[in-house]
């Protein structure tokens, strides 16, 4: 075998090891020879992208930023959150015509403990965020923010993403009391170009500006969403498409009565969704959907207990028309106990994306927060910003029984990390007890880990009540891509006869 074939075997796997994204093919069968196992590898670098998080002059933000403990990593790394839109150059006496390195935000230092910043007021832009090395593997970064008054006032909360090229967002509004922004990022050097469709009740909606959005270099682009169209609904469904380069996309939706909260792009379009994590004490639950491919949608609509899958009466199934937003309320549908939706098709395999707008409170003191449709946790996955009370951790099997294994971190000011195992029982949902660090200061992180097959979904609830209004937000825990399996390579002549 030459040079050439091994330093591409080399190189590929050295991709591997750093994206995550990278695979080598085995030979086709009949060849003779079989790729050795494959070693599962931490990732050496993670990208993430935050959104600005507010424009209100009284917001308050937090950034909390955590790695969990993997096995195989070396001794060093680095991590940085730094504004998007730093541009400015180091003219000083040896530096001139440099770019500045901009002052982070948060800078981790090690595995295991959660490392927080914060900024206050509504100029905070949107940030990019690098680690490397041992602080890679399975790294995320929440984002909280409180509004005590105006619209959207309340808990927002997101989870910073990697940047992608499609995202899908079910549950937004242009209805008179929303205003919802899609904030789009990108992290590159050169130019992204994005469509925005969107798709009501009817089908495709038209929109005036929504194709073609060039999104600059290293910067943040929020488009309202009541400019890109004159009509005025309730539910409508965002597919966000990017033409060309990458971004990072989030929809912040702010209500004049309801509060607000950040709605985080839904899992892929599958034929089978769960929607983890809606609080005992939501007081109204609404279920948008929409079908994206040429044929219509029936689903079988199922909440995951914590005594079994049960069926909303009035509201079995939901049917929605391909290329449509399809939407119902289904009331106080968890009546004071854990739940999660589970979509299933009643016929016909057809994929579909989903999310759900969640309300606590009552009258004018009511708060919203959405879930998304979320994919489960694999192999493990990690929720940040959780404090000593105010935190609910959701944990569904709606497919067997498994056992899950949750640790409470070290406090960002102190405390040591501990652990509990728990045994979830096919088709139901539970609001775990939490384990709590000894000692604990600041705020912590959860790790899930299941420890079985079974596919386990998993969501955490924040809550912080202002003034009487019961301010929330919810994230789900999809996997965090922590680790990639790199095939090993035999030297094989058989590659230089093709």
């Amino acid at each position: 075998m030459n040079r050439t074939t091994l330093s591409l075997i080399a190189g590929t796997a050295a991709l591997a090891a750093v994206t995550g994204f990278a695979t080598l093919n085995e030979p086709a069968s009949g060849t003779g020879d079989t790729a050795k196992a494959a070693a599962v590898l931490p990732v050496e670098r993670t990208s993430l992208l935050c959104p600005a998080p507010s424009t209100s002059d009284i917001a308050e933000t937090a950034y909390t930023s955590f790695t969990p403990v993997t096995k195989g990593t070396g001794s060093d790394g680095t991590a940085e959150l730094v504004a998007a839109t730093e541009d400015a150059t180091d003219d000083s006496a040896g530096g001139k015509g440099r770019k500045k390195a901009a002052k982070p935000v948060v800078t981790p230092k090690t595995p295991g403990t959660p490392a927080t910043g914060d900024t206050s007021g509504g100029e905070a832009p949107a940030l990019l965020g690098t680690a490397e090395g041992k602080l890679a593997p399975g790294w995320t970064v929440q984002e909280t923010t409180e509004v005590a008054a105006g619209s959207g006032r309340g808990l927002q909360g997101v989870t910073c993403t990697p940047a992608d090229t499609e995202f899908w967002f079910p549950g937004v509004s242009t209805a008179a009391d929303r205003t919802d922004y899609v904030h789009l990022t990108n992290p590159d050097d050169s130019a992204a170009v994005a469509d925005i469709e969107i798709y009501g009740k009817d089908g495709a909606v038209q929109t005036t500006v929504g194709e073609g959005i060039t999104v600059p270099p290293h910067s943040s682009e929020p488009v309202l969403l009541s400019t890109l169209t004159d009509e005025k609904q309730d539910d409508l469904t965002v597919h966000v498409n990017i033409r060309s380069g990458r971004v990072g996309a989030s929809v912040q939706a702010l209500d004049d009565k309801l509060g607000g909260d950040w709605l985080a792009a839904t899992t892929d379009p599958a034929p089978s969704l769960v929607v983890p994590g809606i609080p005992d004490d939501a007081t109204a639950v609404r279920l948008v959907a929409y079908a994206p491919g040429d044929a219509d949608a029936d689903l079988k609509v199922q909440l995951a207990s914590p005594t079994g899958l049960i069926t909303p009466a009035g509201h079995e199934t939901l049917h929605v028309k391909a290329g449509m937003t399809a939407a119902v309320d289904l009331g106080d549908v968890t009546r004071g106990e854990a739940g999660s939706l589970v979509l299933t098709p009643t016929d016909q395999s057809v994929p579909v994306v989903a999310a759900v707008r969640v309300l606590r409170g009552k009258g004018n003191k009511q708060e919203s927060a959405f879930i998304p449709a979320s994919a489960p946790v694999g192999t493990r996955a990690s929720a940040a910003d959780n404090t000593a009370k105010g935190t609910t951790l959701s944990l569904t099997a709606p497919k067997g029984t498994a056992k899950v294994k949750v640790t409470a971190s070290a406090g960002s000011e102190g405390g040591t990390a501990a652990s509990k195992t728990y045994t979830i029982r096919s088709g139901t949902t539970q609001d775990v007890e939490l384990p709590v660090p000894a000692g604990l200061k600041g705020t912590y992180a959860l790790t899930v880990e299941p420890l079985t097959d079974t596919p386990v979904y998993a969501a955490r609830t924040l809550a912080a009540t202002e003034e009487g209004v019961p301010g929330f937000t919810i994230q789900t825990l999809p996997d965090d891509r922590g680790t990639v399996e790199v095939p090993e390579a035999d030297e094989d002549v058989a590659v230089l006869q093709q």
